[in-house]
């Protein structure tokens, strides 16, 4: 026998065919790792009689031969022999592999990789275990492969990358175990998520970095940056970012708006991101001219044109157009023209920034949708996204509605990711939609406070679920409740009653108030069922029935007695308007009443600037009940930003009045509260007892309120904002005026002026009102400070 037929030789898969070698591998419970001896090479042939295959426990022989490609009696050369070692190994079936040959028998000697018994993720606190799971390729019951579990590890790594965490690592780890099974372990290391310390751009002339920097989801790290979670540096967010900036420009004129690149750079300790976006602005561009021209015969120009709503100078926007097409193809569909597309052709005049448009009007293929598809849905019920789509299975292809039903999918808050899709159908005129979604978490528990100078502070805890057993209801529990307070209310909502475009809803309460202003206390239990109608693209029309039931009973704590001293007890003296409500004992309240909004906030065509009008009304008393009153009410509120939207200027009017055939209850009567009339507290205008101070109510009242909100100059991780406001209104009106004080129920108008501090903090905007009546009455009762939630238009 030669010397190399004596020689038991190894080697790796990197040893080429010069060396005929064996390898050996040392398999520990922390790593794998590969042990290579090489050895000199030898112009060898080789014939084999037999093969031996030695140590498969799972695997076939058979299969062993198959991926070795020998051949009994066939000659082969050691860079074959060699072929046929590297065929074994590469299979992923075997730990170590060994070719020894003894003159004409060949033995393989095989170690088949363990079987994975359990994987386990240690060491994530960030991101939860269902969140890694599904990344993993590694499976238990399956044959356990090195090559897979690193590939795992790095699939780890990048969902962490994805949050922001980009210094963790992840090690993976094995446990030997009986019968050749193995536990994977992957150790995650976290670390400290690299913050964005600082958000900026170059390049852009007409914006601030601090109005750019509110339209970016990323969000630069701030005081409570270790609450806030927006403020980690993530790749994918920055692909948005760059989405919704383009978006921001484009809409008040930009048409050539380019992000150029975005320069992530760490800091010298590689704590944190300095982002810069590199932006190209381009001109603002208005509208031009506006025509339409048509190719169809039954499609006249003008009458198409009649339903544009853009005018000549007006910023130009995108949306603007969409709008306009999505009118005239809504006025093609009226007059039975199929297949009508417009197409918005462009005539750029650079000399004088305007764009010109023509919408043209041509007939589209006849392609029809075959079907909807949709996928990914675990929860959600497929007639939820479907009802989002006005396309049903026959209709024209309309491609213009079916990116606006993607958006309507995004709009309802279900999805994380929502990407619709056409492909081609049965036929060449048919087209299949699919709609593939990702779902996300539609609920919240919430448990904490409110607090207010006047009302002092209560406990909230409350449920909501906004896509309810994935029907696309919502439904919410609120439960509030201090020492004297307490009230628990329930409300369900289905977007889509019966099927169709009307939204019905239900609220039921309980609840016991105690009114400091008034100083008597309101038991109350009501139920309200309303549908809403859509009666326009802006408008609804709710129509609602309310019964109730209501006890006004005596203050506990009130103690005016009948000298006019504290401490009256038993017999405590109330005003003649509150002291015959406490005498009449409960109430039964019937009453039915609409309500119309119209709201151009999200929908109108200048991104800057929106309204919106309320009017209402309730009839107690056509259904029987003790109350026989009719209700009305009427709010109008606009907004707009002004010096590249900088500052931000809010005007509100709102009024009510109230009428009752046989008097007002003090429970339905309208008192002031920071929300009606700042700069004074609750109950404190309008009518008074002139014995007790004692706060009334009005039948009637109105306010105007102006406020501008705009940057202090500090540093924008504070949050910090200021604003100014005025204030003008009453409340006025009393059927019974005995012993109130005189002229307290006329219509005496106050004003007020004062500064607001704004606090972005992670528990809610905080406004910080300081107020100074410059018009009020002796009885009045100011409130030169309060701290709020600040709530938006």
């Amino acid at each position: 026998m030669s010397s190399f037929d004596q020689r038991s030789l190894r080697a790796t898969t990197r040893k080429t065919a010069r060396a005929f070698v064996l390898s050996f591998a040392a398999f520990a419970t922390t790593s794998v790792s590969y042990t290579a001896f090489t050895a000199p090479a030898y112009a060898q042939d080789y014939r084999f009689t037999s093969v031996v295959i030695e140590g498969t426990e799972r695997v076939s022989a058979d299969t062993v031969l198959s991926y070795a490609g020998l051949t009994r009696g066939e000659t082969v050369s050691a860079a074959a022999l060699n072929d046929a070692y590297q065929n074994v190994l590469g299979s992923g079936l075997f730990e170590t592999v060994e070719f020894i040959p003894r003159g004409n028998t060949l033995t393989i000697k095989v170690v088949e990789f363990p079987v994975v018994s359990a994987i386990s993720i240690e060491g994530n606190r960030r991101v939860s275990d269902e969140a890694l799971t599904p990344l993993l390729v590694t499976k238990v019951r399956r044959v356990y492969s090195p090559s897979t579990v690193e590939a795992d590890a790095a699939a780890i790594t990048e969902a962490y990358e994805v949050k922001g965490q980009l210094i963790a690592t992840v090690t993976p780890k094995i446990i030997r175990r009986p019968d050749n099974r193995v536990d994977v372990v992957f150790e995650v290391t976290e670390g400290k998520g690299v913050e964005v310390e600082r958000l900026s751009f170059v390049g852009n002339r007409s914006y601030s970095d601090s109005r750019l920097r509110r339209v970016l989801e990323t969000k630069q790290a701030g005081l409570f940056r270790f609450i806030v979670g927006q403020d980690t540096y993530a790749e994918d967010r920055i692909e948005f970012d760059k989405r919704v900036l383009t978006d921001f420009y484009t809409s008040r004129g930009y048409v050539d708006f380019q992000v150029l690149n975005v320069a992530a750079e760490f800091s010298r300790d590689r704590g944190a991101y300095f982002l810069t976006f590199n932006v190209r602005e381009g001109q603002k561009y208005e509208f031009g001219e506006i025509t339409v021209s048509s190719e169809i015969a039954d499609a006249d120009d003008a009458e198409f044109l009649a339903v544009n709503k853009i005018r000549e100078g007006q910023t130009y926007s995108p949306l603007a157009v969409d709008n306009t097409i999505e009118r005239m193809e809504a006025l093609a569909e009226q007059k039975g023209i199929d297949f009508l597309r417009v197409e918005p052709r462009v005539t750029r005049n650079d000399r004088d920034l305007t764009l010109d448009i023509e919408f043209v009007l041509t007939r589209g293929p006849r392609i029809f949708v075959e079907r909807i598809d949709i996928e990914g849905n675990q929860t959600t019920l497929d007639r939820v996204v479907r009802q989002k789509f006005k396309t049903v299975e026959g209709d024209p292809f309309n491609p213009r509605e079916i990116r606006a039903a993607a958006d309507r999918i995004r709009a309802l808050g279900f999805f994380s990711d929502v990407d619709v899709n056409t492909r081609q159908g049965s036929a060449s005129d048919r087209i299949v939609i699919d709609a593939n979604v990702v779902e996300q978490p539609t609920g919240s528990f919430t448990f904490g406070g409110n607090y207010s100078v006047s009302e002092g502070a209560n406990l909230v805890a409350s449920f909501s679920e906004r896509n309810f057993l994935g029907r696309g209801q919502s439904l919410s529990f609120r439960l509030t409740t201090d020492v004297e307070d307490g009230s628990l209310s329930f409300n369900f909502a289905e977007p889509a009653f019966l099927g169709r475009d009307v939204g019905f809803g239900i609220g039921v309460g309980i609840g016991n108030t105690q009114m400091s202003y008034s100083y008597h206390d309101t038991r109350s239990a009501y139920l309200t069922p309303r549908l809403t109608f859509p009666v326009s693209k802006n408008g609804a029309l709710t129509a609602s029935y309310r019964m109730e039931l209501t006890d006004v009973l005596a203050d506990t704590d009130y103690t005016y007695g009948p000298d006019g001293a504290l401490g009256g007890g038993d017999d405590n003296v109330y005003p003649t308007q509150i002291q015959a409500d406490i005498d009449e004992g409960r109430v039964t309240t019937h009453s039915l009443g609409y309500s119309y909004s119209y709201d151009t906030r999200r929908t109108g065509l200048n991104p800057n600037a929106g309204y919106l009008l309320k009017f209402g009304q309730q009839f107690a008393g056509l259904l029987g009940g003790d109350a026989d009153y009719v209700l009305t009410t009427a709010e109008i509120t606009g907004e707009t930003k002004l010096f590249n939207e900088e500052v931000t200027l809010t005007a509100t009017l709102e009024g009510g009045f109230l009428e009752g055939d046989n008097g007002t209850r003090v429970t339905e009567r309208f008192f002031n509260n920071t929300s009606m009339m700042r700069g004074f507290d609750p109950g404190g205008i309008g009518p008074r007892d002139s014995a007790t101070d004692i706060a009334l109510g009005g039948n009637k009242f109105a306010v105007a309120r102006l406020e501008a909100k705009f940057p202090l100059g500090l540093p924008e991780e504070y949050g910090i904002n200021g604003g100014v406001f005025f204030d003008y209104g009453s409340v006025w009106g009393l059927d019974d005026t005995t012993g109130i004080i005189a002229g307290s129920a006329d219509q005496n108008w106050r004003s007020v002026i004062g500064a607001t501090l704004f606090w972005e903090t992670p528990v809610g905007p905080l406004r910080f009102n300081f107020t100074k009546a410059l018009d009020k009455e002796v009885y009045d009762q100011e409130q030169k400070f309060d701290l709020t939630i600040s709530t938006s238009f």
